[in-house]
């Protein structure tokens, strides 16, 4: 259906002064000049991109956004959209619903887009929220603002049923992965403790968030699955085996094979990655090649120990042990039979790479080592315009990589990019707002009719629909 009426946004909370925004905007403006362009297509993809009058988000001729949700605006429960939406998963619960399990980015910072909490900027609905409930607090008492909340949304009337938030007392909740099984893991991107931060407990850890949880869900740290700055976790659903990033530029990529497929709390072990033969390698290819794009490794895994690590060292342990290097490890989606993962700072230029692994036949088992798993350079950023610091990603449902941006600069624009099966990129959408903050948690309606992305500052979610049948490549 092409969207003719703009329904616009009004909202009276302390809320980021973007009220007015179009809720339902199609694609339409000028396309850019080519001196102008923020981006450069390998292929042609959807086509170029069309101007917003809205300013907000630049998309392909006949595709459409709307604004599903901001922060600032009131929640069922009462409490506040709190800020800096990063990760999301997607769950059906009806035939027409789906629920969206969001994280926020939230830690004690004084500015105030990072400080917005569910209670509010000046802590106005605090009292909504019992701090009991919460994994951590301030040390004045006050719950932790990090977290995850909960969206249902009717993809046949295009509403938004219901917001509540789902877990609190968290910090620095970055992206994530969903479950088999219908809940969402949220990862912590912080290891601060009591001593060097404003909290009463130590944080880095994994957290697991039911999609049909109807209101907070006791926060229950995973801690067999380390203590790190997390980014990102996907599950391989044939063995359970759990797969995690680490958001550091000397971090290395993890698994977890559980004592219980299916049920993380009853613990595991944690392991690192190894090239085979080629111990303690840097995958980074920032001071000198190691593997060029199409390159595949085999791999190999070695076992960590103290995976609570309260000395914060746990990936020089694994370095020094042998484990490779990966340079900022973020987004990580399952694919069939093989997973994607990037390294938002890899690459000679620093502006990413993406890596694709596929298990062992017998992965994690005892005859692993006969056919070990492979991993490849799948792609290694060489222009900005192309791709600039891929983070967050997913598979789309005709095959595609779809990948977030997240680069803070006067340069060049964030966008989301496709990938082709064979490597090259095109743009999908652009952000104009004010600040050209990052986008996060992308990730398709099961039907495959949206796609439901985070555009961090000033702390928006979209559902973006179009042709998406119609890419070229």
């Amino acid at each position: 259906m092409r969207l003719q009426r703009r329904q616009l946004i009004s909202t009276g909370a302390a809320a980021f002064a973007f009220a007015g925004f179009a809720r339902n905007v199609h694609a339409q403006g000028r396309e850019l000049a080519a001196s102008e362009e923020s981006y450069v297509n390998q292929v042609e993809g959807y086509g170029p991109l069309k101007a917003d009058p809205n300013g907000l988000l630049d998309l392909p001729e006949g595709f459409s956004y709307q604004v599903i949700s901001q922060s600032g605006e009131t929640m069922d429960d009462g409490l506040l959209v709190p800020g800096q939406p990063d990760g999301m998963g997607c769950f059906p619960l009806t035939p027409t619903t789906v629920a969206l399990v969001r994280n926020h980015e939230l830690k004690g910072s004084k500015a105030l887009h990072r400080n917005m909490g569910p209670g509010g900027f000046h802590h106005e609905r605090l009292g909504l929220l019992d701090a009991s409930k919460a994994y951590d607090t301030y040390k004045d008492g006050r719950a932790l603002p990090g977290g995850t909340t909960t969206l249902i949304y009717d993809l046949q009337t295009r509403q938004t049923v219901r917001q509540h938030l789902s877990l609190i007392g968290t910090s620095t909740n970055c992206c994530g992965g969903h479950t088999p099984w219908g809940s969402w893991l949220t990862c912590e991107e912080t290891v601060e403790t009591p001593a060097d931060a404003d909290v009463t407990k130590a944080h880095g850890w994994v957290f697991e968030v039911p999609a049909d949880a109807t209101g907070l869900v006791d926060p229950v740290p995973l801690k067999a699955m380390g203590r790190f700055d997390h980014e990102a976790v996907c599950i391989d659903p044939r063995t359970g085996i759990a797969y995690l990033t680490e958001d550091q530029g000397d971090g290395l990529f993890y698994r977890f094979i559980p004592t219980v497929p299916g049920q993380l709390a009853r613990g595991g072990r944690l392991q690192a990655m190894a090239f085979k033969g080629q111990a303690s390698a840097d995958s980074s290819n920032h001071d000198a090649r190691i593997w060029s794009v199409n390159d595949w490794r085999e791999v190999e895994w070695i076992d960590m120990d103290d995976v609570e690590d309260p000395a914060g060292d746990l990936r020089h342990r694994g370095h020094a042990a042998g484990a490779v290097k990966v340079a900022r490890g973020e987004g990580i989606f399952w694919g069939e039979n093989e997973l994607y993962l990037t390294a938002t700072s890899g690459g000679p230029l620093r502006r990413g790479q993406i890596m694709r692994y596929v298990p062992s036949p017998d992965e994690g088992g005892a005859d692993e080592a006969r056919t070990p798993g492979r991993i490849q350079l799948f792609v290694e950023s060489t222009d900005l315009r192309t791709m600039n610091m891929g983070d967050n990603l997913c598979i789309a449902p005709w095959g595609h990589l779809i990948v977030c941006e997240d680069n803070y600069s006067d340069e060049v624009r964030n966008h989301i990019k496709g990938v082709t099966p064979d490597g090259r990129l095109y743009t999908i959408a652009r952000n104009v707002f004010t600040g050209n903050s990052e986008f996060a948690g992308a990730v398709f309606s099961p039907d495959g009719s949206v796609l439901f992305v985070n555009i961090m500052y000033p702390g928006l979610t979209f559902a973006i629909r179009g042709p998406w049948n119609a890419v070229r490549s």
